[in-house]
């Protein structure tokens, strides 16, 4: 089974938009995104990698699972 690895931050924002996410703001070089139904937003920096630790906090936040995860991002 493949397992998390850090990602390019573009192509992590394509997976939040194709969830239904949407850009909110920026703030310094972290992205804001929301979507509806979520407690908190999804946050990620504005550096080149999305580190491995940050995928698994907005997987949580989200509600997702790794394995949903990783079936979607082969999409993208």
């Amino acid at each position: 089974m493949p397992r998390l690895v850090p990602i390019k931050r573009k192509k992590f924002e394509t997976f939040l938009k194709l969830i239904g996410c949407q850009l909110k703001r920026i703030k310094g070089d972290h992205l804001i995104f929301w979507r509806s139904g979520l407690k908190r937003p999804v946050i990620i920096t504005a550096d080149t990698d999305v580190p491995i630790f940050i995928i698994r906090n907005n997987l949580r936040t989200l509600g997702m699972l790794v394995k949903e995860y990783l079936n979607l991002i082969k999409q993208v």
